[in-house]
This record gives structure tokens, sequence and C-alpha cells, in this order.
């Protein structure tokens, strides 16, 4: 116990030094939970391999209030596993310390900063744990109580308790203030309880700056195995220690001036420098599952062939669900994840044939995602499924995949007007544009049952963040097996040297460009078709080529105009003077027939011709 005063006194002079020295951060926030993770690191509790960041069997720790980044750093310092002169870097161009932990840290787990969305990270991670590697690490989420406000939270809360993750402890930080003033329940830690209790957890309800009162609920949560999972609930005064900012209003991400920081350090008192912190090792553990390095994986000539009847119509969401499985053993790593869609989406095909590796996330996309992310930290590779529309209230979540160096393949299905008289509320209208604004994202659009399940391969054997839109509609086979689709390709499906307009298209609208095509070939105008199946990358040489060697480019897309296929060919070819012309979805949807509904936003194949005969 002696030591741990020690060493939290020392992890309050470098949060303050480093915040004092870079003039940001958040000092106060950092100080409220100092007594919390100095117990966990140096206590005996946490279980890490401090030169070993990969080892699978080590704990788990997640700074789900990643402003409290000052601490976080800290506690590595104390480790050793940092120098202390590093600290002074906090917060400056070129710096492992960001203002909010990012993966450039080797002990960062996950990004974070956009609250509310660490405990579902950390779900996924006991998942990993529990059910796939078989490992007994822990997953520890440290979360401020400004972030209870959300709900992801809650949709986490409650699909932790549902697979019964012993293995995942939430230290709530309850510190009483917020960012602009008091929290919603302040002090209120027991009706904090209440409602986490009402999610079956464990809770517990302590001093969080009593280092005795937090090892001896430390010594019952990490030692004992339990079916539940654990929220500590702390009781704690930001900026605790310092007091003039201690449980005061106005210090939210405020750094202290030069005489504040003198006067800071008075009242710590005498500080032990030298002293370091040690990590407990964990258990030398093999690992049920050995991950295979996806990014290898291209080849096909190994897997199941691609079998469909030439004569038969399939929709690309049935593509999706049968590639699931015919690919599931050549990716052990694969794990599927629906948001009680699976029967439409297919993804019930793998629910079926590999129960163990498919887990059921309900109509909760925003911790669905979350959770695909702890198991991309972790070595998995997910493939997740909803109706695209609903992919659009993840996409804070998706957005901070981007910053994981994560692994995630999404699909969505039910995408655009085609879908028919289920209406608005579920026509995924945006998609394109929220996935090609992802950074180093790759967006693929399959327009038939064979291209649709190569592209699946090709998603298997991408690193990163790799979207799939899929189709309700049945469709007609456009491809033979024996035809190959890459990242950043397309397939120009008619072509001929009197070509006049190009027609871009893909999914839905490029059965209907091909229709377009027919009927303008009889009165002898001649248009090339081009699948455009890669979005992002595009195949900018055949685009080039189009832009070339015909007059005009129409750009057909069962999408809004904002960010879909128009805008991305119009920007590819900016610098060529060929027109491109974009028929996408303007109008206000509303139920009907796949056929009614393609004919009123003037994206089928009639109003395809008719846009040519007026350009031409």
């Amino acid at each position: 116990m002696h030591d741990l005063d020690k060493l939290a006194k020392l992890l309050r002079y470098y949060i303050l030094r480093s915040t004092t020295e870079a003039g940001s951060g958040h000092p106060s926030s950092s100080l409220s939970a100092v007594e919390l993770m100095a117990a966990l690191f140096f206590g005996g509790f946490f279980r890490f391999k401090k030169d070993d960041t990969a080892y699978h069997n080590n704990d788990r720790l997640i700074f789900s209030k990643g402003h409290a980044s000052p601490l976080f750093y800290s506690l590595w310092a104390a480790a050793g596993a940092i120098p202390e002169d590093e600290l002074l870097s906090l917060r400056k161009l070129g710096s492992r310390l960001e203002g909010h932990p990012t993966m450039d840290f080797p002990y960062t787990e996950t990004p974070t900063g956009s609250l509310g969305q660490g405990l579902s990270v950390g779900v996924g991670m006991a998942i990993n744990a529990k059910y796939l590697d078989k490992l007994p690490y822990r997953t520890t989420i440290l979360l401020g109580d400004s972030e209870m406000a959300e709900g992801s939270v809650w949709e986490a809360l409650a699909l932790a308790s549902h697979y019964s993750l012993g293995n995942l402890v939430g230290i709530l930080d309850v510190n009483r203030l917020g960012q602009r003033g008091p929290t919603m329940l302040e002090h209120n830690c027991d009706t904090y309880e209440k409602r986490i209790a009402a999610f079956c957890w464990k809770t517990y309800v302590i001093d969080g700056h009593s280092i005795e009162e937090i090892c001896n609920v430390y010594t019952q949560v990490y030692t004992l195995q339990s079916n539940r999972p654990t929220m500590i609930i702390a009781k704690t005064l930001k900026g605790n220690g310092i007091s003039f900012m201690e449980n005061k209003d106005g210090w939210h991400g405020k750094a202290l001036k030069q005489e504040e920081y003198e006067q800071a350090l008075a009242e710590l008192g005498e500080i032990d420098y030298d002293i370091r912190g040690t990590l407990t090792e964990p258990a030398m553990q093999e690992s049920r599952i050995k991950n295979q390095e996806l990014s290898k994986k291209q080849a096909t000539s190994q897997l199941d062939p691609v079998l469909y009847p030439p004569d038969k119509a399939v929709a690309t969401r049935r593509a999706y669900g049968n590639a699931l499985v015919r690919l599931a053993q050549e990716y052990p790593a694969m794990v599927v994840l629906d948001a009680e869609v699976s029967n439409s989406t297919y993804a019930e095909f793998f629910k079926n044939a590999y129960p163990d590796r498919f887990f059921e996330m309900f109509i909760a996309e925003q911790n669905m995602v979350g959770a695909a992310l702890g198991l991309s930290r972790r070595g998995k590779k997910p493939c997740i499924s909803t109706f695209a529309a609903f992919f659009s209230r993840a996409h804070d979540q998706i957005r901070m995949c981007q910053y994981a160096n994560s692994d995630i393949v999404f699909c969505g299905s039910h995408a655009g007007v085609s879908i028919g008289e289920d209406g608005a509320s579920q026509m995924g209208l945006e998609d394109i544009g929220l996935f090609r604004s992802l950074l180093d994202s790759v967006v693929l659009y399959p327009s038939d049952a064979i291209s649709c399940e190569r592209l699946v391969e090709r998603a298997l054997g991408t690193h990163g963040l790799v979207y799939i839109r899929t189709t309700r509609k049945d469709t007609p086979l456009l491809y033979t097996t024996d035809d190959q689709f890459r990242i950043g390709g397309s397939m120009t499906l008619r072509e001929d040297p009197t070509d006049r307009a190009t027609i871009v298209a893909a999914g839905i609208t490029l059965h209907e460009a091909l229709a377009a095509h027919e009927t303008l070939k009889h009165e002898g105008i001649s248009t090339r078709v081009i699948d455009l199946y890669s979005i992002k990358p595009l195949d900018m040489e055949t685009l080039e080529k189009a832009a070339r060697e015909t007059k005009a480019i129409i750009t057909v897309e069962d999408h809004l105009p904002e960010g879909g296929i128009g805008e991305a060919v119009a920007a590819a070819l900016s610098h060529t003077k060929t027109p491109v012309h974009s028929l996408a979805v303007r109008t206000m949807p509303h139920s009907g027939t796949p056929d009614e509904l393609l004919a009123a936003e003037h994206i089928n194949g009639a109003a395809i011709v008719k846009k040519i005969r007026g350009l031409l």
C-alpha cells in the first residue's frame, strides 16, 4: 500500500508536468482516476508483458475516457515502459503521445476519444478471449461518467450480460463534472448501480481515492471466476489532490499555468521520482486458434468452386451468405456478426454452418461495430452485416475503426429504392458516401452472384476496411466462374469502336444499363457499358479510356447523388473534357414495387435511354 501511495503521487506529478509543458490537455480528468489505475497496474491485478505488447494472453486495458491520456501515458512511464522525458512531448507534432490515445503509442489497444465506444470494443475483446481463443485474459475498461449518457454504452452492457462475459470489467470514474458542468447524475452512485445491475452486471460502489478499498474490491473481481461482467462504480473528485481544482467546475481540458503548476507541486509534497511500479506478467498459455495473415490470402485455386445455374436469377445478398460458408475453412480467423437480420442478409448460412464463429449482435449496430473492432484488434477478421441504411447510425464507430489499423468487412444489404415496398426508412441511400469517406477504405458493389462471391474473396484477402453493397432483388447472372475480379477493377460488358456514350453503373442499375444498351442499339446508337464494381478505388485506366473514346459518360446509381458513383467518377475525370452526367435518387422515395421506384427516380433503362437520346 505504501508503494501504491508513492506511485499515485508520482502519477499526479507526471500528469501535471506533461500537461503544463504541453499547454493543453485534461489534467483534471486524469487526476480523478489516479488511485484506480495505480492499484490496477501495480497492485498485481493487471497482468501484462510490457516488453511484448502482442502477447496473446496479456490483459487488455482500454481508456474509454480517452481524454485522460495524460494518466494513460504516465502509467506506462511509471512502469518503466517509456522514458519519463517522453512525457514532455505530449500533444506535440510527431509525438507518440497524442491528445487522445492512438495506435502510434504501442500500449494503446484501440484509439479512443469519441466517448461511449470503449466498452463495446471491450465486449469484442472479451468475446474473443472466452469463445474463440479460449484464453483467461481479462479486459478492463475505464469509463467516464459523462459517457454514460451514450446509448452505445447501454447496448454494450446488455450484450456483455447476454454472452456472460465474466472476463470483462468496467471501472466507472464518477467524478461528477463533465465538460461544461455537472453530469446528469452527479455523484448519485446508487442510481448508477441500480441501472447497471438491472443489466445483470455485478456491481461494487467504492471510494475511488481509497487505495485500500480499491484493492479489496479488485481482489474479489480479478481473482474470482464469474459468468457475470463486473462494473466498479468509483466515487471520485475531478482534479483530486490539487485544492484549487478539486471538484471545481471550469477545469475540464485546461492545463495549469506555470505559477499554478508550482503551487500544485507544493501541495503534492515530497515525491519519490525514482520509484517505478512492477507489472505482473500473465500466465504462459497457448491460444487455441492460430491467426493467419489474411493479406497474403489472395489465391483462390484451393477454394471450393462457385456454382450457380446460368439461367437462374440470384440476389447478391444470398451470394454473400454462400461465400462466407465457402470461404470459412480458408480463413479460420473469420468471424461473422449480424444485427438480427441474418435471415435477410443471409449471414444465417454461416451461422448454421459455423455456429461457434457467429455472434448475434441484435438491433444494436453501434455496439456491433465496436465489438467488431475489438475482435479485429485481437487478430480476427470480422464480417459484419445489416441493412445498408442502418450502418448510418454507427457512422461514428465506423469512423473510429479507420484510426485503429482494423481489418473488417462490412456488408450492407437492402440498398437503394430497389428494395421496394418497405419504404424510405429501409432504403440505404447514403452508404456508398459513408464508406467512401473513410481513409483508405474499399467500396465494392457486385451486380450478380458470381461477382459477389469473387468480391467477398477479395475482401477477405484485403487488410483494412472493406464495404460490400448487396441487393435484395434477384438478378440474372452476368459472369462465368472464369471471370476475374480485383480491387480497383471494373468490367466492360459492352464495347464497340463506334460507341458514342458510356454508361457506368453497378449493382441493380447495371442491369438497367444493359437493357438501355439493347434499346439504343436497335436505334443505331452504340453505347459502352461498364460495371464499376469497385467504386473505391476506381479503375482509372478504363474510365479514362472511355472518356477519350466516347462523347459523354452517364453514371446510373440507386443512391443519392451526394457521395455516390456519379461524384466519384466526375471527380476522377475532372481533368478530361468529357462531360459526366449523373442519374441518381433525387426525390423522396416511397413504397412501391422495385420497377416502379426505379422508374420514379429516373434510374431505370427507359430513363437511361431518354438521357442519352437527349445528349446525342
